[in-house]
């Protein structure tokens, strides 16, 4: 659609475009398809994450609406979760409301047309509105005063998240069944970030002429940076030990970019996920150790 856009304004002359700037439709491009929601309404969120597809409510078993799990960190409540709908019809009573109000003001609007016949005004493009709010539903909350969530880090498969409080505590919340299944305490100021973990150092050894790991050979862990304790500890999800422990300089910082980048190993046919050290004072970035001793 971008590109579309792009050839459409090269096609027009400038001179052209600016003369009919008033004739035309602002709105003439196409519109990206979105979903808006609000969770604001149920308590603050300073932080949020989509993580997946969830079974529709009990009424709703034949719908074909999607719904969307999300959780949000915040001021009022450490956690929450909500269900996302992609409409704002979903319900059963919802439907037969909207269905039955539009069947009822076409029909007053048609008989008003009869009885009042009027000359037809000309119309008028007006510009479009923003888009409305589909329905949030709250599903839980965890609520402990004055613990007040900061962070949210969701794992490549989107099961896992690891949440950083107020307090220096660090909680791993399992977001299909919604339940803590970790819990780290003594981490203030903390970030976290999932990382991939090679697991048999042997096989890293190897000749070069013989690397192929696959993604079978990584276990997936929790990269946490503590900058007051200035280390880097990595463990092993969900419930495995430490795994590193990493000094770093005060000011240094862990990083992840959106996409991975290629192996470094042209014989390597899986590209994990890899977390990066940056020192502040001397500009310096690295790569943590995929390795596990």
């Amino acid at each position: 659609m971008l590109q579309k856009s792009f050839q459409e304004v090269k096609s027009r002359m400038w001179k052209d475009k600016f003369e009919q700037e008033d004739d035309e439709d602002t709105s003439s491009f196409e519109k990206i398809p979105l979903q808006i929601w609000n969770v604001s309404k149920f308590s603050s969120c300073v932080d949020a994450a989509i993580v997946g597809l969830m079974p529709p409510p009990l009424l709703e078993l034949q719908s074909s609406q999607r719904h969307y799990c999300a959780i949000t960190v915040g001021e009022d409540a450490v956690v929450s979760a909500y269900r996302l709908s992609e409409d704002r019809s979903r319900s059963l009573v919802g439907a037969i409301l909207s269905r039955g109000v539009a069947a009822t003001f076409s029909t007053i609007s048609s008989l008003s047309k009869i009885l009042w016949r009027s000359e037809p005004s000309p119309t008028k493009k007006s510009r479009p509105k923003p888009q409305a709010f589909a329905k949030t539903s709250p599903l839980t909350c965890l609520k402990d005063s004055p613990r007040k969530g900061e962070r949210l880090t969701l794992s490549p498969s989107g099961t896992l998240a690891a949440i950083t409080d107020s307090l220096g505590r660090i909680l791993l919340l399992d977001t299909r069944a919604l339940v803590a299944v970790r819990l780290w305490k003594g981490y203030r100021d903390a970030s976290c970030l999932f990382v991939e973990m090679l697991r048999n150092k042997d096989k890293s050894s190897s000749s070069s002429m013989h690397l192929d790991y696959t993604k079978s050979d990584y276990c997936l862990c929790l990269a946490i940076h503590a900058p007051r304790k200035g280390i880097i500890e990595v463990w092993q999800m969900r419930t495995g030990p430490r795994l590193l422990t990493i000094p770093c300089p005060k000011g240094s910082r862990i990083l992840q970019p959106s996409t991975r980048f290629s192996s470094s190993s042209a014989f390597s046919s899986y590209t994990p996920l890899e977390v990066y050290l940056f020192n502040g004072d001397s500009g310096q970035l690295s790569v943590l150790n995929r390795h596990i001793g």
